[in-house]
């Protein structure tokens, strides 16, 4: 068997090639990436380690329906805030 992976290598191997086309990150509950990371790494916690590695700037988190989406630093969206939105929507 090949040298285990480290978990931030793993995180960024799960958002290149579990993401599905046309999107840059991947949903950690309907991508299967909790289970997979939980598999691959004995039961350890995926929330830890992601907060981790988005603490760091490692990845970018952003909260969604259901859970989190995980994406690379380069490719992640603007965060923006809903009354930054409704702003710009009413032209202040």
């Amino acid at each position: 068997m090949s040298e285990k992976l480290s978990s931030e290598e793993f995180v960024k191997k799960a958002i290149v090639s579990l993401r599905k086309d046309g999107y840059k990150g991947i949903h950690t509950v309907y991508s299967g990436f909790n289970d997979a990371f939980k598999k691959y790494f004995e039961g350890e916690d995926p929330i830890k380690t992601t907060n981790q590695l988005a603490a760091e700037g490692k990845i970018v988190i952003r909260p969604v329906k259901g859970g989190v989406m995980l994406y690379l630093p380069e490719e992640a969206p603007a965060s923006r805030t809903r009354g930054e939105d409704a702003l710009e929507k009413m032209g202040l």
